[in-house]
C-alpha cells in the first residue's frame, strides 16, 4: 500500500467520523468541526460523491438554522462554498433552492451566493442573470439593516465577478453571454440602492454601499448607456470623506473607478477631476492628524493613475497648491511627485521642466520636513534622469547647501526648542548626505550638470563631511571620461570651463586632498577617496606629476587594501609623496603658493585632529622643499613671532621647524639662536598678556630643539649636537629651574615633559645617526635627570606622564655610547621597577579622577608607563651578550611574578610578555627551562590579562631559542583564556603544555621541574593545578630524555615531599609525576622505592599507591614487583628485600589495582613468602631509623614478617574476590590468623585453597603449576603449605581433568610417610580427597593409598593424623568393594574400634562413621569377625547415644541400625526406630526397653555389655558415666538368675557406691538407682551380698 493510499484512507475515515458528529445535536463542538472540515476540503483534491452530498446537506442545514450561533453558520457557509470545488452544480442547486422569488432569503444564503460568484466566476456566470432577477424582487422586502448590508455585499461581489468576466471573457470556457443584460440588472439594483437606501442609510449601511460603489460603477462604465449615470454617482462617493474609519474604503472605491476609466478610456469631466484632486490631496495632507497609512497609500495610487491620464492638469494643480505656505500640502505634493517620478510614468517625462520649477518654488522654505521632502524628490529625479542640464544645477547646489545649513541655522539666536531644532536640522543633513551617496553622476544629462562645478565643494571646510560621496562622484565622472577618450577620437564631456563659477586652484586641490587623505589610515572612506582622487587628477594638479603619480600612487594605495595601517607610516608615505611631487614640479613660485594654501587651511581643522597634525608637517615639508632661502627665513621668523596662527603653537611650530630642518638646518638653528637672543621671554610674556597674543616660552623652544635634532640631516647633526642643540636645551632647562638666579628642584610638569621630550628626540636622532664612534658625553647626566624625575613621582598615584616619558628617554639614552655596566643596568631597572609595579590597583588609581575623561587619562598613562618599562627592560636585557647578565636582569621581576597581589603580578607579566617577544636575539647559552617553569603555570592565574601574558611569554621563550611553534594554534588557544571558567582555563593550559613541552631542551628539564615543584608549594590553587598539569605533560612528552637525569629528578621530588604534603592537591600532582616517570622507567623507580626501610612510612606508602593508581602502568608495576619477589624467593628463603616487595604489593593492590592475569603468579609467590616467613623475626638492621614519638601507653611494634606477608596475601585475595577470581573463605577473617600462625598455618592454607574459584580453572591450573615445586621444596614449611593447598584441590574433578594431579598424587603418597606429622596429615587428606576428585584413580591405586592411609591410624601421638586417616578411609572405602578391601578389612576394623572413645570429637565421630561404612564391606569372609567386633563395640554405641556432641549421638543411632542385623536382633529395630524418629527418650527408659528385647533374644550380649560397662564408670564425660550406670541398671534388671549369680557383686557394689559420690548429681542418682536394682535382684534370686 502506497503512502498516498494510506493518507486517503485515513482522511476518508476522518471525514466519516466528522459526519457522524455533525449528525448529533451538539452545537458546542460544531465550530471546531466546521473549521476542521474547511481545512480538509481545501487541501483534498478528490472527495467521494456520497460524502460531498452529505456535507452539502449538513452545511446547508446548519447555515440556515437560526438557532445556531452566527459563527457556526458562517463556518457552515464557508464549508459549503469550499465544496463547490468538488461539485459546483450540487452546491449551486442547494443554495438556489433556498433563494426564491419574492421571498426574503436567509442572509447566509445570499452571502454564500456572493462568495460562489467571486470564487467560481466562470461557473457562476450562467446562473447570474437568474440570481440578479431574483434578487431584484427581494430588495423591496428588505427592511432589516443587516439584510440590506447583506444585499450590498452581494451587489459588490456580483459586480466584481461580472467585471472580471467582461474584461477577460476570452479566458472563460462558456459560450459568450450577453453582458449588457447582466449590467442592466446590476444597474437596476444599484439605482434602487442609491435612490432608496443611500439617503437614509446608517453609518454601517453606508459603509456597505461604499464598498459596493466602486465595483458597481467600474462595471457600469463599460456601457455608454450607463456611463453618465455612473459618473454622476462619484460626487456622492467623494462626499463620504468624513470619517477616517471609512475614508480608506472611499479611496479604494475611487481607485477602482479611476482604474476602470483609464481602462475604458473615459474622460472625466474637468470639475469632477478637480474635485477628485482636492479630495485626494486632503487625504494625504491632513493637517490636524496624520492620515491612515493604508488610506494614504491608496490615495497615492490614485494620483499615479491620474498622472497617467492627466499629467499636465495634475502638474498645474500641484503648482497651484504648492504655492501655499501649508507645510502638510507641500510635503504631500513633494511626496506624490516623488512617487510619480519613481513610477517612471512615460507621459510624465514630458513635464520635467514643470517638476523642476515646482521644486524650485519651495527651495527657499526653511521647514525641515519640506526640505527633507525636496531632497528626497531631487534624489529620485537624479536616479530617474528627471534633471535637465539647463535647470538641474540649482537642484544639486541645493543638496550641498542643505548639508551646510545645519551650522548656519544653529548659529542663529538660541530658541527655546534648541535641541529639537538641532535634531531636525541633523535629519536634513543626513538626508542630503544620503542623496549625495546615492547620486549616480552618469545618469543621462548629469555629467553636464555636475562638471566642473562639482569641484567647488572640495576645498571649503564646511563640506568636509560630504567629501566621501563628493569624491566618489568626481572619480566616476573622470573615469567615465577616460573611457570615452579611449573609445572615441574626441571627448566633449568633461572640459574645465569656469564660466560663472570660481574653481579651486591646483595648489588648493593638492593641499586639501593631501590633508584629507590622512584619515585613510584609520579606515575612513573619505581619506581613501581623497587619495584615490589624487590618483586620477594629476593633469589637473600639474602636468609634470602624471608619470610620477602613475607609479607612486598605486604603491601608496596598496597598504590600504582591506585593512588599516599605522598612522605614522601613512603620514610618512604622504609626506614622501609631497616631497617627490615638489621636486618633480621644481617651481619655486608654485611651491610658495602651495605653502600659502597650506597656511590658509589652518583654521579648517581642530588642533587635536590628525589632519591638523599632518597639515603642520606638510607645511614644514613644503618649506624644506622650497629653494627660496629668504622666503623660508621669513616664514620661520613669522611662525616664531606669531605662533598663534598655527592653532596649537607648540605642536605647530615644533612640527613645522622640525620638518623644515631636514633641508634647512643651518637656517633653522640660526633663526632660533637669533630669536633667543632678541626675545626676552619674561618681557615677551608680559606683552602677550596685555596684547592678548600668545608667544613662545623657553619650554616651547626647548621642544623645538628636540624636533630639529630629530629631523636634521644625520651627517650634519653630530657635529652640531653638543654645542648648538644639547647645550641650548640644558641652558634653557637650567634657566627654567632658577628662581631669582638660584637653582631649585622644579616640579613644573610641563617643564619636565618638555625637557624629557627634547632629550628623547635627541637620543633617537643620535641612535639613528648610526655612528659607532660617537661618544655622547651627556649620557649619564641626562639619565640622572630622568631618574630624578621618576623618583619625584608619588608611589600612590599616577596623575602625570613624567614616568612614562622619562622611561622612554632612558631607553634611548641607554643604547648610546659609552656602554653602561651591568650594575648600572641593574640599578636603573630596579629603581624603575620599584617605582611602577607597587602602584595601587588600576581601579584605585582611576578613582582619583574626577571625571570620566580623567579616568581615561589615568588608564592611558598606566598603559603607556607599563609599556615603556617593558621596552626598557627588553632593550637593556637583549643588548647584553652575556646570558648570565640577561638572567640577572630578568630576576629583578621574579619576586613580582609570584606576588600575592594580583595587580602586581599582572604588571610583572605584562612587562615580561613585552620582554620575551619573538623579535629578539638572545645569547646562545640563554636557559629557558627555569623561566618556563616560572611563567607557564600562570596561564591559569586569576586575571585574564595575566593568563594571556603568561602564554605570550611562554611562546616568546621558545622563539628566543629559535624554536618555531604552531603559532596560529597557540594564539587561538590563548584567546580562549579570556574565559573565567577555571575548567576551560585548565583545559587550554593543558593543550598548550602538550604543544610546547616536546621542545624543551633536554638539559633544562630538571630546572623546569624544580621551578614547577616550587610553584606547587607557593602558588594559588588554579596555578598550582596548572603547575601539576605542565609537570605531568612534560614528563610524558620527554620520557626518553629523563633517563640520564632520573635519579636527580626523583631526589628533587622527594626533597619537596614534606612541604607538598601540606597542600593536598599539590601532593597529588607530585604523586602523579612519580607515576608518570614510572610509566616509562618503572624498573628504576621500583628499585629506588624498595630501598626505603621497613615498615614503610606514610610517604613511601603514598608513593606506591600513586604509582598503582594509573591503570596504564599499574600492570607494569605489579609485574615488576612480581619479578623482584620471584628473584628474592629463588632459594625458598625469605629475606628483608622480599618483605619490602610484599609491602609494596600490598600498597599497590590495596587501592583496587586489577590482578587479572597476574593473580596466579602473585598468589603463589605471596603464599610462598607467608610460608617461608612463619615464625621469623624482622632483622633489626631493616627497621626504619626515623624517629617516632611514642604516645603514653603505646608499645613499640616490631614488624612481623609473616604478618606483613599475610596482610598482602589477604589484600590480594580481597581484590581477587572483587574480580571473581576467588570466593569468600569458609573461615572468614579467621583464615588470616590461622595462616600466619605456625601451628595452624596448614589449616589456613586448606581454607585458602577452598576459597579458590574452581570455575576459573585456568587460574587454578596456573596456580597449581606455579605451586608444584613446593612439594619438593627444601623448606619444610613450604612443603607443608604446598601439600595442604593441593590436598584440597585433589577433590575437584575439573582439576583432575585439566591438571597434572597424577604426579601430585604420587608426592602425596610419599609425604604420607613423612616424619612431620602435619605434612603427613595434609598428604593423607589429599589422598582421601582424591576419592571426590578422581574416583578412578582410587580404584587404580587402592593398594598404594590404603597402605599409606592405614599407616596413619598408628600415629597415635597426633590425633590429627589419625582423624585425617579415618576420614580418608571413609571416603576411599565408599568407592571400593568388599573384595578390594578384604586384605585390609580386619586391620581397619580393629584400628577403627580403638578410636570410639577418643577424646577428640572429630576422631570419635569419624571412627563411628567409618565403622558404619565397614558394615557394607564385610563379605562372607569377615561377617562373623565383624559380628564379634560389633558385640565388643555395642557398649560404646549405646552409651554415646548421649554423647556431649549431638552429631556423635546421631552417628551411634545410625550405626546401631546397621549393626543389629549382624547380631540377629531384628526385634530391636522398633526400639531404634523410636529412637530415630522421635526426640531422645529418657536414658533409663530406652536402656530398659533395649535390654528387655535383648534379654529375650541374646542374654550373652547383655552379659558382654555388662562386662564392658565398668570401663565407662570412669569416663571423663558426665553424661557417659551417667548413661553407663543407667545401662548397668537396665542390664541387671533383665539378666537371668543364672547371669545374676555370675555378677561380681562386690566389685559392682564398690563401683556404684563410689559413683554415688560423683560430682554430677545425675550420676549420683543413677548409681543409687542401679545399686537398689542390684540389691533387689540379689534378694530376688536369694543371692547373699
Amino acid at each position: 500500500m502506497t503512502p498516498n493510499t494510506e493518507e486517503f484512507i485515513e482522511m476518508f475515515e476522518d471525514i466519516n467520523l466528522t459526519l457522524g458528529m455533525l449528525n448529533k445535536e451538539d452545537i458546542v463542538n460544531k465550530e471546531d468541526i466546521y473549521s476542521h472540515l474547511t481545512s480538509v476540503i481545501q487541501n483534498t483534491d478528490i472527495l467521494d460523491d456520497a460524502i460531498v452530498q452529505q456535507l452539502i446537506y449538513y452545511a446547508s442545514k446548519d447555515m440556515r438554522d437560526s438557532n445556531m450561533l452566527r459563527e457556526i453558520r458562517m463556518l457552515a457557509a464557508e464549508v459549503l462554498v469550499s465544496l463547490a470545488a468538488h461539485d459546483f452544480n450540487s452546491v449551486m442547486y442547494e443554495v438556489k433552492s433556498n433563494f426564491r422569488i419574492l421571498e426574503l432569503p436567509n442572509e447566509f444564503v445570499v452571502l454564500a451566493l456572493a462568495e460562489l460568484a467571486t470564487s467560481y466566476v466562470s461557473q457562476s456566470i450562467p446562473f447570474m442573470l437568474m440570481i440578479l432577477l431574483t434578487m431584484q424582487t427581494m430588495l423591496r422586502l428588505a427592511e432589516d439593516e443587516r439584510m440590506k448590508g447583506t444585499f450590498c455585499i452581494a451587489l459588490e461581489k456580483f459586480s466584481k465577478a461580472i467585471y472580471k468576466y467582461v474584461n477577460h471573457s476570452r479566458d472563460f470556457p462558456y459560450p459568450r453571454l450577453d453582458t449588457n443584460r447582466l449590467s442592466d440588472k446590476i444597474f437596476m439594483l444599484f439605482r434602487y440602492i442609491m435612490e432608496k437606501w443611500a439617503p437614509l442609510a446608517s453609518p454601517m449601511q453606508t459603509l456597505s454601499i461604499i464598498k459596493a460603489h466602486g465595483p458597481t460603477v467600474s462595471l457600469l462604465l463599460h456601457l455608454e448607456d450607463f456611463c453618465g449615470y455612473a459618473l454622476g454617482q462619484v460626487p456622492w462617493l467623494l462626499s463620504q470623506y468624513k470619517d477616517k474609519e471609512i475614508d480608506f474604503h472611499v479611496t479604494q472605491s475611487l481607485k477602482q473607478i479611476l482604474t476602470a476609466a483609464v481602462l475604458y478610456d473615459i474622460g472625466l469631466p474637468r470639475s469632477l477631476r478637480r474635485s477628485i484632486f482636492i479630495n485626494l490631496l486632503q487625504q494625504i495632507c491632513r493637517a490636524p492628524e496624520p492620515p491612515v497609512k493604508e488610506n494614504e497609500m491608496e490615495a497615492s495610487s490614485c494620483f499615479l493613475i491620474l498622472a497617467h491620464s492627466n499629467p499636465g492638469e495634475l502638474m498645474e494643480f500641484f503648482d497651484e497648491q504648492i504655492r501655499s505656505n501649508n507645510e502638510a500640502i507641500r510635503v504631500g505634493i513633494l511626496t506624490l511627485l516623488r512617487s510619480a517620478v519613481n513610477a517612471e510614468e512615460p507621459r510624465l517625462r514630458d513635464h520635467i521642466i514643470s517638476i523642476e520649477r515646482t521644486v524650485k518654488i519651495v527651495m527657499g522654505d526653511l521647514n525641515t520636513k519640506v526640505r527633507n521632502s525636496v531632497l528626497l524628490l531631487i534624489q529620485t529625479m537624479c536616479e530617474k534622469s528627471y534633471i535637465e542640464a539647463r535647470e538641474g544645477w540649482p537642484l544639486i547646489d541645493y543638496v550641498f547647501s542643505q548639508f551646510t545649513m545645519l551650522n548656519r541655522n544653529l548659529e542663529k539666536p538660541v530658541k527655546t526648542n534648541f535641541h529639537e531644532n538641532e535634531k531636525e536640522e541633523e535629519s536634513v543633513r543626513e538626508t542630503s548626505l544620503e542623496v549625495l551617496k546615492t547620486l549616480d553622476p552618469l545618469v543621462i544629462g548629469m555629467p553636464q550638470v555636475l562638471w566642473p562645478r562639482i569641484l567647488t565643494f572640495v576645498v571649503p571646510a564646511e563640506y568636509t563631511e560630504a567629501l566621501e560621496p563628493l569624491f566618489s562622484i568626481i572619480r566616476i565622472l573622470i573615469m567615465a571620461e577616460e573611457k570615452k577618450k579611449h573609445s572615441a577620437k574626441e571627448s566633449t564631456a568633461l572640459v574645465i570651463s569656469t564660466g560663472a563659477v570660481k574653481l579651486p586652484s591646483p595648489q588648493q586641490l593638492l593641499a586639501r586632498l593631501l590633508v584629507i587623505s590622512m584619515p585613510a589610515s584609520l579606515g575612513e572612506l573619505r581619506g581613501a577617496g581623497a587619495i584615490g582622487l589624487l590618483k586620477i587628477l594629476p593633469e589637473i594638479i600639474h602636468p609634470k606629476l602624471v608619470d610620477l603619480w602613475k607609479i607612486r600612487l598605486p604603491e601608496l594605495l596598496q597598504p590600504l587594501e582591506g585593512k588599516n595601517i599605522s598612522t605614522v607610516l601613512w603620514e610618512t608615505m604622504l609626506l614622501q609623496l609631497l616631497k617627490e611631487s615638489l621636486w618633480k614640479i621644481d617651481d619655486v613660485a608654485w611651491t610658495i603658493q602651495l605653502t600659502r594654501d597650506f597656511k590658509q587651511q589652518m583654521g579648517s581643522y581642530s588642533n587635536t585632529s590628525i589632519e591638523k597634525k599632518f597639515l603642520w608637517k606638510a607645511l614644514g615639508t613644503t618649506l624644506a622643499s622650497c629653494q627660496d632661502s629668504d622666503f623660508v627665513n621669513s616664514q620661520i621668523k613669522e611662525f616664531l613671532t606669531a605662533p598663534n596662527q598655527l592653532g596649537d603653537q607648540r605642536q605647530g611650530i615644533t612640527s613645522i621647524l622640525g620638518y623644515c630642518a631636514e633641508n634647512h638646518l643651518d637656517i633653522v638653528l640660526k633663526v632660533l639662536k637669533t630669536f633667543q637672543n632678541q626675545e626676552k621671554f619674561f618681557m615677551n610674556r608680559c606683552k602677550s598678556l596685555f596684547s592678548g597674543k600668545k608667544s613662545l616660552t623657553k619650554t616651547d623652544v626647548m621642544v623645538i630643539y628636540g624636533a630639529v635634532a630629530l629631523h636634521a640631516p644625520k651627517k650634519q647633526l653630530l657635529s652640531r649636537l653638543n654645542q648648538d642643540i644639547v647645550s641650548q636645551v640644558l641652558f634653557l632647562h637650567g634657566q627654567c629651574s632658577q628662581v631669582l638666579g638660584m637653582s631649585v628642584m622644579n616640579k613644573d610638569m610641563d617643564l619636565q615633559m618638555s625637557f624629557t621630550r627634547s632629550i628623547t628626540e635627541i637620543g633617537i636622532a643620535v641612535q639613528d645617526a648610526e655612528d659607532q664612534g660617537f661618544q655622547f658625553s651627556y649620557k649619564e647626566m641626562l639619565i640622572g635627570y630622568m631618574l630624578d624625575f621618576i623618583r619625584g613621582e608619588p608611589l600612590d598615584s599616577l596623575a602625570s606622564p613624567v614616568r612614562w616619558k622619562a622611561l622612554i628617554a632612558i631607553r634611548y639614552l641607554s643604547q648610546l655610547k659609552p656602554q653602561l655596566s651591568l650594575q648600572d643596568h641593574l640599578n636603573i631597572l630596579e629603581e624603575n621597577i620599584r617605582r611602577l609595579l607597587p602602584l595601587p590597583p588600576l581601579e584605585n588609581l582611576k578613582s582619583e579622577g574626577q571625571t570620566d575623561k580623567d579616568k581615561e587619562h589615568i588608564q592611558f598613562l598606566y598603559e603607556r608607563s607599563m609599556d615603556a618599562l617593558g621596552k626598557l627592560l627588553k632593550t637593556m636585557m637583549w643588548d647584553n651578550v652575556n646570558a648570565e647578565d640577561c638572567q640577572e636582569m630578568f630576576n629583578l621581576l621574579r619576586m613580582w611574578l609570584v606576588s600575592q597581589k594580583e595587580w602586581e603580578r599582572e604588571r610583572a607579566f605584562q612587562i615580561t610578555a613585552k620582554v620575551l617577544t619573538n623579535d629578539i636575539a638572545a645569547p646562545e647559552n640563554f636557559k629557558i627551562g627555569s623561566l618556563l617553569g616560572l611563567l607557564a603555570p600562570h596561564s591559569c592565574d586569576t586575571l585574564p590579562t595575566i593568563r594571556q601574558a603568561a602564554v605570550s611569554s611562554t611562546i616568546g621563550l621558545f622563539y628566543i631559542k629559535g624554536i618555531h611553534l604552531e603559532v596560529e594554534r597557540l594564539q587561538g588557544l590563548q584567546e580562549g583564556l579570556e574565559s573565567d571558567d577555571v575548567q576551560v582555563q585548565i583545559k587550554i593550559s593543558s593543550k598548550i603544555a602538550k604543544i610546547v613541552s616536546k621542545f624543551i631542551p633536554n638539559e633544562e628539564i630538571l630546572m623546569f621541574l624544580e621551578e614547577m615543584l616550587d610553584g606547587l608549594e607557593s602558588l594559588n590553587p588554579t596555578c598550582t593545578k596548572a603547575c601539576g598539569i605542565w609537570m605531568i605533560t612534560v614528563l610524558k612528552e620527554q620520557e626518553a630524555a629523563l633517563e640520564d637525569q632520573l635519579l636527580e629528578i626523583l631526589s628533587t621530588i622527594y626533597h619537596h615531599m614534606p612541604v607538598l604534603r601540606q597542600k593536598e592537591e599539590s601532593f597529588q600532582f607530585m604523586l602523579e609525576a612519580i607515576s608518570q616517570i614510572a610509566s616509562f622507567h618503572m624498573e628504576t623507580v621500583v628499585v629506588n622505592l624498595l630501598q626505603k626501610p621497613l615498615p614503610f612510612d606514610r610517604d613511601t606508602k603514598t608513593l606506591w599507591k600513586a604509582l598503582a593508581e594509573k591503570p596504564a602502568s599499574s600492570g607494569k608495576l605489579l609485574q615488576a614487583l612480581i619479578d623482584k619477589l620471584e628473584t628474592k624467593l629463588e632459594d625458598d628463603i625469605a629475606r628483608v628485600e622480599a618483605i619490602s616487595v610484599a609491602c609494596a604489593v600490598y600498597e599497590v593492590i590495596s587501592i583496587g589495582t586489577s590482578v587479572t592475569g597476574l593473580y596466579p603468579e602473585l598468589f603463589t609467590l605471596l603464599l610462598k613468602l607467608v610460608s617461608c616467613t612463619l615464625g621469623q623475626k624482622m632483622p633489626t638492621s631493616s627497621w626504619s631509623r626515623r624517629r617516632h614519638v611514642m604516645q603514653q601507653g603505646e608499645q613499640q611494634q616490631i614488624p612481623d614478617p609473616c604478618r606483613l606477608s599475610t596482610a598482602t596475601l589477604r589484600c590480594l585475595q580481597a581484590q581477587a574476590m572483587r574480580e571473581g577470581l576467588a570466593k569468600e573463605s569458609d573461615e572468614g577473617d579467621n583464615l588470616w590468623t590461622l595462616l600466619s600462625s605456625p601451628s595452624t598455618h596448614h589449616v589456613g592454607v586448606c581454607s585458602l585453597a577452598r576459597s579458590m574459584a574452581v570455575w576459573q580453572h585456568g587460574v587454578i591450573l596456573d596456580i597449581m603449576e606455579q605451586l608444584l615445586s613446593s612439594l619438593t621444596s627444601s623448606s619444610e614449611n613450604y612443603r607443608i603449605t604446598g601439600t595442604a593447598f593441593f590436598s584440597e584441590l585433589m577433590k575437584e574433578p575439573i582439576l583432575w581433568k585439566h591438571g597434572n594431579l597424577r604426579d601430585v598424587l604420587i608426592w602425596m603418597d610419599q609425604s604420607a610417610w613423612d616424619s612431620n606429622a602435619t605434612l603427613r596429615q595434609m598428604a593423607i587428606r589429599g589422598l582421601g580427597n582424591t576419592a571426590s576428585g578422581a574416583p578412578h584413580k582410587v580404584k587404580k591405586h587402592k593398594q598404594l593409598m590404603l597402605e599409606s592411609i592405614i599407616r596413619g591410624l598408628y600415629h597415635l601421638a597426633r590425633t590429627e593424623v589419625v582423624c585425617e586417616s579415618l576420614k580418608a578411609l571413609k571416603k576411599i572405602l565408599n568407592l571400593l568393594t568388599a573384595r578390594d578391601v578384604s586384605f585390609y578389612f580386619k586391620e581397619i576394623v580393629l584400628q577403627t574400634r580403638t578410636f570410639f572413645e577418643d577424646e577428640q570429637d572429630d576422631v570419635r565421630l569419624t571412627a563411628i562413621f567409618l565403622f558404619e561404612d565397614l558394615a557394607s564391606l564385610t563379605g562372607r569372609r569377615w561377617k562373623i569377625f565383624f559380628a564379634e567386633e560389633i558385640k565388643k563395640s555395642l557398649i560404646s554405641f549405646l552409651l554415646h547415644l548421649w554423647d556431649p556432641n549431638p552429631k556423635i549421638g546421631v552417628a551411634c543411632r545410625d550405626v546401631l541400625m546397621v549393626c543389629i542385623r549382624f547380631l540377629g536382633l531384628q526385634e530391636l529395630y522398633r526400639v531404634l526406630d523410636h529412637l530415630l524418629h522421635q526426640d531422645l527418650p529418657r536414658v533409663r527408659d530406652f536402656y530398659r526397653q533395649f535390654c528387655v528385647k535383648l534379654a529375650k533374644k541374646k542374654q550373652e550380649i547383655l552379659w558382654i555389655l555388662h562386662t564392658h560397662s565398668f570401663t565407662f564408670f570412669t569416663s571423663s564425660w558426665e553424661v557417659i558415666r551417667s548413661a553407663a550406670v543407667k545401662l548397668t541398671d537396665a542390664i541387671i534388671l533383665n539378666l537371668t538368675s543364672q547371669y545374676v549369680e555370675l555378677l561380681d557383686r562386690e566389685q559392682l557394689i564398690t563401683r556404684l557406691q563410689a559413683l554415688r559420690r560423683d560430682p554430677c548429681i545425675s550420676v549420683q542418682r543413677a548409681a543409687e538407682a542401679a545399686l537398689q536394682t542390684l540389691l533387689r535382684r540379689c534378694k530376688e534370686t536369694s543371692i547373699p551380698l
